[in-house]
């Protein structure tokens, strides 16, 4: 009897193990980081293309991200006309937080790569993580969509020829604050954060508006971290410019100072570039400036961004944001390589049927510049306004600023 038992034993758990390897998991993309496939376990096929999204979905950029990962799901659906196929292939996609750190995102693109076997990869939400990825995608010789980190380096001298960025670059963003601006004359004086994002924002602003006619008159660079910023925007009111051009990220913002020193009551009009509607919340104290933005729901007037905003108010119950438009973009981007290319992922394919490529967007067309496969693009002349339209300050639109307007400059060489 326990012979026959031990034999028993034995015979039932060598037919549980069997259960257990015939149900694993191997099914492509799954709903949790435990069930995700290792590598190996999932085979390639030549009937799907697979994109990774690398994405802040968790941190201090964790908006920006979510923004980019809805336009990008919902510029999906749009590009394909619902079917999620192109070129007789289907689509998958995989969404990874970087948590905005440069180590955890090249740990998630190399699955990505790896493991998932991606054709592509989007992203990302910082820039600092996409430029620690840039030499993956050299490596792997697979295509990367930046979007919507803004480095110029990023498409200058990080630069790889697998990089394509449907993202404005910061170049592009001093060139259309210095559009709505400067002209012959005009005098202009900055405020910005003593750090790299803010000196080099002021560098290109500053060239740009140069060329335009205009006149720095003062540069002021505030510490990053500093609350009290009466003493720079003091010596801004010393120098009497006519404008105050002003480049700040992050909670600690000089608009209720210069407020409550009426800096515009005195003659200088303020001026940057209009951000996402939680930072829109906080501007009333600069209603009446005059500046620019890259997107804001109400200013493009086209099918494509009428159809983003029906669609996003359906599925979220909320209009699109600031980045929303970008991942759409970069969905776009991709599905009308593939149709251009047959379905074809091979990377020197897409390179050739890229360079120079024309695709439609929420903000109307973009072409990927063949020199550094920036993509050049519309953006807006704004002032600030309340309108019964929004319940909070609004980029009204003055005028497009045209891609070739806001075209900056080649730096990859």
């Amino acid at each position: 009897m326990k012979r026959t038992t031990k034999c028993f034993l034995y015979l039932l758990v060598v037919m549980l193990v069997i259960l257990g390897a015939c149900s694993s998991n191997d099914a492509g993309v799954a709903s949790n980081e435990n069930d995700k496939p290792k590598k190996g376990t999932n085979e390639k096929t030549e009937e799907v293309v697979r994109i990774g999204v690398l994405a802040s979905l968790t941190g201090a950029l964790e908006v920006y991200g979510k923004q980019t990962v809805r336009g990008f799901e919902l510029g999906l659906e749009y590009a394909t006309g619902g079917t999620m196929e192109v070129a007789g292939k289907k689509i998958e996609y995989i969404v990874e937080d970087t948590e905005t750190q440069p180590n955890v995102a090249v740990q998630k693109a190399t699955r990505l790569l790896e493991d998932h076997q991606v054709d592509f990869i989007v992203g990302s939400s910082s820039s600092g993580d996409t430029l620690a990825v840039l030499p993956l995608m050299e490596e792997y010789k697979k295509i990367m969509i930046v979007e919507p980190a803004v480095a110029d380096s990023i498409t200058g001298e990080n630069w790889n020829r697998y990089i394509f960025r449907t993202a404005r670059n910061s170049s592009q963003d001093a060139i259309a604050g210095a559009t709505a601006i400067a002209a012959e004359g005009v005098t202009i004086a900055t405020l910005a954060q003593d750090s790299a994002f803010g000196r080099d924002g002021v560098a290109a602003f500053k060239k740009a508006a140069e060329e335009l006619g205009a006149k720095i008159v003062h540069e002021e660079y505030a510490d990053p971290s500093g609350v009290d910023f009466s003493s720079n925007i003091q010596r801004i009111v010393n120098a009497k410019p006519e404008y105050l051009f002003v480049i700040w990220a992050g909670a600690n913002s000089p608009w209720g100072q210069l407020a409550d020193m009426k800096v515009q009551e005195r003659g200088i009009k303020i001026s940057t570039g209009a951000p996402d509607i939680a930072a829109l919340r906080t501007m009333d104290a600069v209603i009446g400036m005059e500046g620019f933005t890259v997107y804001h729901h109400s200013l493009p007037n086209n099918e494509i961004n009428d159809w983003l905003v029906k669609k996003h108010l359906e599925k979220f119950g909320e209009e699109p944001d600031l980045f929303t438009p970008g991942g759409f973009a970069a969905a776009m981007a991709i599905v009308t390589a593939l149709e251009k290319s047959g379905g074809v992922t091979d990377a020197e394919t897409l390179i050739e049927t890229m360079e120079g490529m024309t695709f439609d967007t929420p903000k109307g067309p973009m072409t990927f510049r063949p020199e550094d496969h920036q993509a050049l693009q519309t953006m807006y002349a704004i002032t600030l306004k309340r309108t019964n339209e929004f319940d909070y300050p609004v980029p009204v639109l003055v005028r497009e600023l045209t891609s070739e307007e806001t075209a900056p400059p080649i730096k990859n060489r």
